[in-house]
């Protein structure tokens, strides 16, 4: 069994005040903007580019693909979110499927670049790698995943923006660069980080 923090009935209930909480520049969404354009520049997005967005939610990450003319599959486990996502996106594809369970036949094909952003501190670090690995045979040769979430470049460094975050902090499985990357790293993946505010960054898989 993966191990994860909320059910989809919690992010039912976040879907209207989603967009309103990641516009509040503090933990956990300080320089959110930035993170998701780091995220882009990563994937190197052009037309055509086939991208599955993982946990896509109301399509924030989305729809920086669908500026770029990508061909956008989407999914979550919450159909509120979806339901957002879809006025954003009319020309994308979406999918209700919840990430502790293999790809809905519908996803039984290949993608140029696998996303998501914010998504997988809701699993335990063996959850996390677990799902990813189990992803690579949906990953077209020469593909990449580009991952953001609540990161921090090693234990010190979430300890300091604990302290700072006070209240807002809320003790979630959040990745700790320096223990992920050797975790991806044994099961087969080329991992590159970049920490790009002091409480999010991106990582970059290759096979």
């Amino acid at each position: 069994m993966i191990g994860t923090c909320f059910p989809p009935s919690d992010f039912d209930n976040w879907a209207n005040t989603y967009d309103h909480s990641i516009s509040i520049d503090r933990f956990p969404f300080l320089g959110y903007p930035d993170v998701l354009a780091k995220t882009l520049a990563l994937a190197e997005p052009h037309p055509g580019l086939s991208v599955l967005d993982l946990g896509t939610g109301t399509g924030n990450l989305a729809l920086l693909f669908d500026r770029c003319d990508c061909d956008l599959w989407c999914t979550d486990f919450s159909e509120p979110m979806l339901a957002r996502a879809r006025l954003k996106l009319p020309a994308a594809h979406f999918i209700l499927h919840d990430l502790k369970v293999p790809l809905p036949p519908e996803l039984d094909r290949s993608f140029d670049r696998i996303v998501s952003a914010y998504v997988f501190h809701h699993f335990e670090l063996d959850g996390k790698v677990h799902i990813l690995h189990e992803l690579l045979p949906h990953l077209v040769p020469n593909g990449r995943m580009v991952i953001a979430d609540i990161a921090f470049p090693d234990a010190e460094a979430m300890e300091k923006v604990r302290l700072v975050a006070g209240k807002d902090w809320e003790d979630e499985f959040y990745w700790i660069a320096t223990e992920s990357t050797i975790a991806l790293e044994k099961v087969g993946f080329k991992v590159e980080y970049v920490q790009v505010s002091p409480c999010a960054g991106v990582f970059t898989l290759l096979s």
